[in-house]
């Protein structure tokens, strides 16, 4: 399809504002402030609200240094910014900050999303991103594949802490020592979060098996760590076979664009052993272990059956400095990109990632997973693009 002669437009400075996070516990901030001084050289104005970084180490001076404005007040911040770049969906009091034809860019969280938000970005004129969405050309979802490598990685370190006898677990080490076997670790979910919780675990030095319903996943995680796991088809047989011998289960299993599917029924829980350890990585789908039940930072970790649960839906914000140096080095070249391209309009038909990111683009819904989901008329962004409306 050849590209509209209108939508040409040349680079010009961005005004991006960092506001400060304030749901569910976030500790990460959008730009780490070698992300802004990347902007800042390249001509942007960022403006970051004050105490923004704080929770992730990230004092205001870093931001200053690097060339960032400070902000008082979210009021100050999203009035003054055409471009708002932040982690989780904006809050009920965030979303009446925002303005006419601002550009966000997202967490969307879809389990938590609603009609009554999409129809307010569509009536602002706002071009909402997901970070969910954003798939490049290659297949790829950058930010999902980046703070699901963390999540993994979290899983094993979270588990290893939770079977301590002072946190009530079986005392037992994961790696073992000599003449004591090491800890046997069940991996439900061979994706991203599978791979980088194995390559953890086997890493502490502990026996790792990795069950899902996708032979091909299997082979893969098999190729990638060098047939150090054992790997097993997650029939109900060998799932409760697993589950019953495991000191640590960790729930990987993602449901593509709905509820992650329940593979660890409660009667197979009810047969592990007491200490025990459950990671549901996947708790913000659903979850994959039918005890799983949503849990915070703050009270992260309940028993059912005598088997601890760990089941906190922002695992990455408790890394909150590594998590915000991922999110920094996917989205600033997103950003320098937009500003290269001149508009958002001519950005998003240049890029392949953004233009999948988007869900709501010039007053209309433009993912039909959302649409069917609530109901909401639905409009192809290339066809808006290439039509101008």
């Amino acid at each position: 399809m050849e590209k509209p002669l209108r939508l040409r437009e040349q680079h010009r400075s961005l005004r991006i504002g960092v506001p400060r996070e304030v749901a569910n516990e976030e500790r990460r901030v959008a730009l780490a402030p070698s992300g802004v001084a990347t902007l800042v050289a390249n001509g942007h104005e960022v403006y970051v609200e004050q105490g923004a970084g704080v929770l992730a180490n990230f004092p205001d001076a870093e931001y200053m240094e690097a060339g960032a404005q400070i902000v008082a007040t979210p009021e100050d911040l999203y009035s003054q910014c055409e471009l708002i770049v932040k982690v989780g969906r904006p809050t009920d009091d965030e979303l009446k900050l925002l303005q006419e034809n601002q550009v966000l860019i997202s967490a969307l969280h879809l389990g938590s999303t609603t009609p009554d938000f999409l129809r307010r970005l569509m009536e602002l004129g706002v071009t909402g991103i997901g970070f969910e969405f954003i798939r490049d050309s290659d297949g790829t979802l950058p930010i999902v594949r980046m703070m699901h490598e963390i999540m993994g990685s979290m899983a094993v370190q979270i588990a290893a802490r939770y079977l301590e006898s002072n946190e009530g677990g079986k005392g037992v080490m994961l790696g073992g020592i000599s003449g004591v076997p090491p800890a046997t670790v069940v991996i439900i979910g061979a994706g991203v979060v599978g791979e980088w919780a194995a390559r953890t675990a086997l890493g502490f030095g502990a026996h790792v098996v990795v069950l899902d319903t996708d032979l091909g996943a299997l082979r893969a995680i098999e190729h990638y760590l060098d047939r150090r796991v054992t790997t097993a088809m997650a029939s109900v047989e060998f799932i409760r076979k697993a589950v019953r011998s495991a000191d640590v289960v960790i729930g990987a299993k993602m449901g593509e664009g709905q509820r992650a599917p329940i593979l660890v029924t409660e009667d197979m829980v009810a047969e592990m052993q007491p200490g025990s350890v459950i990671v549901d990585t996947m708790i913000d789908q659903g979850g994959c272990i039918e005890t799983s039940r949503p849990t915070t930072h703050s009270n992260p970790v309940f028993r059912k059956y005598d088997v601890i649960h760990y089941c906190v839906p922002n695992m990455p914000s408790n890394a909150a400095r590594t998590a915000t140096y991922a999110l920094n080095n996917v989205l600033v070249p997103y950003l320098i990109e937009i500003g290269e391209s001149g508009s958002i309009h001519e950005a998003l038909w240049r890029n392949v990632g953004l233009r999948n990111g988007t869900y709501v683009y010039r007053r209309h819904l433009t993912k039909k997973s959302l649409a069917a989901m609530f109901g909401l008329p639905y409009r192809d962004i290339e066809l808006l693009i290439a039509s101008g409306l």
